[in-house]
């Protein structure tokens, strides 16, 4: 812990002890208390960890921020600790021990490279829905999920031996929010520093876009790519400039039956809506008193679906409410009581503080809601998914499965499975429905993987769980499973009709996205819906139905059975919950699956280097891992790819199941892997060779360059004019020394925060990306990689550029004269003589980012530091 001994410290009591805190009210007077409560957070951190000469000029820049409503000042930010998933950490890791061996071969010590902040590791990302509808399918999944999985597993077991500090959460103990929110937030954090207890809010960072789900408790975190996790955990500091914040003002109450997805989905579409890309989110009113802390995080989980950084729910009762219920002892309940109120940080329901914007809410007014088929923020009333197809839903038929069939019906994800009344409103449907003898139509694939090991404890002691599993919804997992498209296979009958024209399978799920080929590279379309929903639709069978008006089916006496019969009521919902609530279960069911025999008995390498296998095809030495970074190439350049709006990470670097007749799957396959078990490019991310195969080829990724149709994957070589996969013409570009960028439109980068998705861009010899917008964690990312993000002028679209592979791209640009948001001319040269001039602006905003451009990325940062004098950062 650093502590800043000239910043103003006072005392005060808790549960009979004394501590230390921050006085930062003291710093601004009566302006404190007009700040955010997530600017006042991360003015304590900063004034707390900081340098005091580094820190002085800041309480004058948060006022300023209150005059203008926004600010380009830098601030520092020290989280306290990181939390990162599998399909994360283990390409973390493989850089890691890539760093050390490079720290060795130069004659360093590899255990200079060693964490500086605490960070625990979930594996949620690999569980798959294998087996389904059956007792044991949770076991079944599990023990191929470590087969699969075995030397991800080893490295990951290996590291938290070599490096304390890193601490594994082994498969089978839920998702990594709500391992967060329910083990690991502090909320308030006390530490002892030189004989003396400190008390500071818990701040965090998680190398997954969905970390701030734990802000609904209170605790300030956001979620970062990778590659700034790396820098974080050595000692590269984390630079913002102080955020914009929207204030979203919730008044009213939810009427009865509305659930907490439903107010996620008003406030995803709402938000998209006016645009908030990279700015913190807080929720501000008296409608936020009403709402339980399950019922904030389902909402705070969402915030890069409306694309901010984070969504921040302040302290209040509802939060001591929480950690009580959860078994957290009554002093640290005083402590961040007591600690919240003095600070400045307890929860006012009638203040307003000065926001950047505003938008208010009316809970009263929230309906049952869906989105999609495609976009999140594509909020529809509950009975309007017919509406969202053009053509219409039926066509011609002709096959045994309906047009708009639901082929997957999950539960699934943190995001709607972390609070318990969503599991129990699901539960009282199944009960209601099985009693009325509905069943889903013998094409659902139906599942369950709640977000935390306690789920199965509390709906057993609930009576629900036999209901759900009678509708073929037991548990097969706690992990992402079909949220991150690790939904396994299709039904045989489902895949026997796949290809038929006007057949458009869809996917309802509980979960976050719903981006094309994201549930399943064969689904287009997927309604994210809240956990009874998920239910409703897999017993009709279809989303070609009004649900809340037309019948789910009938019952043995022929009677019509409506979704208002069955749905579940406020108070049924809170005696479910009440009769299946049992504080012991936390301790319990984490016990139980941080030792089961499947992970304790897993052998794992010893020592301070990693013992690579050649023979792997899960875990390769990057080529990016090297002192020197891949610099911009001097000379013209020219468009690997055009793209058009919303290219999200899924489609630039895929999760989901490997083809055995894909690049990646033929690679693998010549190298010794099994066809018919590939595994999903999430697991293969320790692997770059098959990872820069998977680029792009999501046949969503339309590349522009090949119009009007081409195979997902491939691009123009110029001059040659050949039609090639990207992987062979970033390899002749390269041997003809020609830089590469690549084009693309609207909120480019948009979805998960996997740093694979600039990776493979930087394999492939891209070094600027231009676009219409870019989403701030793949814009981290990209400069983590080296790659300079570059914004296109107002008006200016790939679409309307009319940008051909003939072209050659200028880029006036000296990387010494980079600044945050400068100007960079650009010049397209065209046959003939022709030139289109623009004037871009470089999509950085802080100095570190530049330090990082100029060193080619953060992995030639940190080695280059520690090279030249063993102390890093």
């Amino acid at each position: 812990m650093t502590v800043n001994k000239k910043a103003e410290w006072t005392s005060f009591e808790a549960a009979g002890q004394r501590f230390h805190r921050l006085d930062v009210a003291s710093l601004l007077g009566a302006d404190f208390t007009r700040l955010p409560h997530v600017l006042r957070i991360l003015l304590e951190n900063a004034m707390r960890s900081a340098p005091a000469d580094e820190t002085a000029h800041l309480p004058q820049a948060f006022r300023d921020w209150l005059e203008e409503g926004s600010s380009l000042v830098e601030i520092p930010f020290l989280p306290n600790r990181i939390m990162m998933h599998d399909t994360t950490c283990g390409p973390a890791l493989v850089d890691i021990a890539a760093m050390r061996d490079v720290l060795a071969e130069n004659g360093r010590d590899p255990d200079l490279l060693m964490p500086r902040i605490p960070v625990d590791v979930s594996t949620d990302h690999s569980s798959g829905v294998d087996v389904f509808g059956r007792p044991d399918a949770f076991q079944r999944n599990l023990e191929k999920e470590f087969a699969r999985n075995a030397e991800r597993y080893r490295l990951m077991k290996w590291a938290a031996a070599a490096m304390p500090g890193i601490r594994v959460h082994p498969p089978g103990s839920g998702i990594m929010h709500t391992i967060n929110l329910e083990r690991l937030s502090r909320v308030v954090v006390s530490e002892m520093h030189q004989g003396e207890r400190w008390a500071f809010p818990d701040a965090l960072l998680g190398t997954d876009s969905h970390t701030p789900m734990v802000n609904g408790l209170g605790v300030l975190g956001w979620g970062v790519g990778g590659l700034e996790a790396e820098g974080a955990l050595f000692g590269v500091p984390v630079v913002l400039r102080i955020p914009d914040v929207i204030g979203v003002k919730l008044t009213g109450r939810l009427r009865d039956g509305v659930l907490a997805t439903d107010i996620a989905l008003e406030v995803t579409r709402a938000l998209r809506a006016i645009g908030v890309t990279g700015d913190f989110v807080e929720f501000f009113g008296p409608g936020v008193s009403t709402l339980s802390v399950g019922e904030r995080a389902a909402i705070a989980n969402m915030a890069p679906e409306y694309g901010a950084s984070t969504g921040h729910f302040p302290i209040d009762d509802k939060a001591l409410a929480y950690l009580a219920r959860i078994g957290r002892p009554p002093a640290d309940c005083a402590l961040v009581e007591t600690y919240a109120r003095a600070s400045g940080l307890w929860f006012d329901p009638e203040a307003e503080p000065r926001f950047t914007r505003a938008i208010s809410v009316d809970l009263d007014a929230i309906e049952a809601s869906v989105a999609g088929p495609r976009r999140p923020q594509d909020r529809l009333a509950a009975g309007s998914t017919r509406s969202a197809f053009a053509p219409p839903l039926g066509g011609k038929g002709g096959g045994v499965i309906p047009d708009g069939a639901v082929v997957i019906a999950a539960i699934t994800s943190c995001t709607n499975t972390s609070d318990a009344s969503m599991l129990a409103a699901a539960g009282i449907l199944a009960r209601k429905a099985r009693a009325r003898g509905l069943q889903p139509p013998d094409y659902v694939k139906t599942s369950l993987a709640p977000g935390s090991p306690t789920a199965e404890r509390f709906l057993r002691r609930a009576g629900l769980l036999d209901d759900l599993e009678g509708l073929g919804f037991g548990i097969v997992g706690y992990g992402c499973t079909t949220c991150i498209g690790n939904s396994g296979a299709l039904l045989d009958a489902v895949r026997s009709e796949l290809g038929r024209e006007s057949f458009r399978p869809v996917a309802v799920l509980s979960g976050n996205r719903n981006f094309p080929g994201r549930v399943h590279p064969d689904l287009e379309n997927g309604f994210l819906a809240s956990p009874p929903l998920v239910i409703a639709f897999a017993l009709v069978g279809t989303v070609d139905i009004d649900i809340t008006r037309e019948p789910l089916g009938f019952d043995a006496a022929g009677e019509p059975v409506m979704l208002s019969e069955i749905w579940p009521t406020s108070a049924e919902i809170e005696e479910a919950v009440t009769a299946g609530w049992d504080v012991a279960d936390f301790d319990a069911a984490y016990q139980e699956a941080a030792t089961r025999p499947l992970w304790v008995d897993l052998d794992a390498p010893a020592g301070p280097r990693f013992p690579w296998d050649l023979a792997s095809t899960y875990l390769r030495k990057p080529p990016f891992v090297r002192p020197q970074g891949l610099l911009p190439a001097k000379g013209h350049a020219r468009s690997l790819l055009v793209l058009g709006d919303d290219v999200t990470t899924d489609h630039i670097s895929p999760a989901n199941q490997i083809r055995p007749d894909s690049a990646a799957g033929r690679h693998i396959i010549a190298e010794g892997g099994d066809p018919a078990d590939l595994n999903v490019f999430a697991s293969r991310r320790g692997n770059f060779e098959v990872m820069i195969r998977g680029a792009f080829t999501n046949r969503m990724a339309v590349n522009r360059l090949l119009a009007p149709k081409a195979p997902a994957g491939f691009t123009r070589h110029e001059p040659s004019g050949d039609i090639v996969p990207l992987t062979e013409a970033a390899s002749r570009y390269a041997s003809e020394k020609t830089p590469l960028v690549l084009v693309a439109g609207e909120r480019y980068g948009m979805g998960s925060s996997r740093d694979w998705a600039a990776k493979t861009v930087a394999l492939l010899g891209v070094r600027a990306v231009i676009a219409a917008s870019i989403e701030r964690i793949h814009r981290t990312n990209l400069i983590g990689m080296g790659i300079l993000p570059l914004l296109l002028p107002a008006g200016a679209h790939p679409d309307r550029l009319d940008i051909r592979s003939s072209d050659l791209f200028e880029i006036d640009l000296d990387p010494e004269r980079l600044a945050p948001r400068c100007e960079v001319p650009l010049a397209v040269l065209r046959p003939h003589g022709r030139t289109l001039r623009l004037v871009l602006r470089a999509a950085i905003e802080t100095s570190l980012e530049i330090t990082l451009l100029r060193a080619g990325g953060l992995i030639p940062h940190v080695l280059d530091g520690l090279l030249r004098d063993g102390g890093g950062e």
